[in-house]
């Protein structure tokens, strides 16, 4: 159990910086399904992790972070 959470962890990790780099370089619009999405459940992940190292500083980051995306994908809507 304890490597599928570094590896869901890692795959959050992966998520968002793939979508802010996607974004950044204009491979993808912050208007994009996409976009939020990756964010959400990147953060989401890596918030599981968190939680789970007892890592609060970076666990209150995801929330936040996966509650932008939620207005996000709500705005997209």
């Amino acid at each position: 159990m304890k490597y599928f959470i570094q590896i869901l962890g890692w795959l959050g990790v992966v998520m968002i910086l793939s979508a802010y780099f996607m974004v950044t370089f204009s491979f993808l619009s912050p208007q994009n399904l996409s976009y939020p999405l990756l964010n959400i459940f990147g953060s989401i992940f890596v918030l599981i992790e968190t939680f789970h190292k007892k890592d609060y500083q970076p666990a209150f980051l995801n929330i936040i972070w996966a509650i932008i995306g939620i207005i996000g994908l709500l705005r997209i809507f």
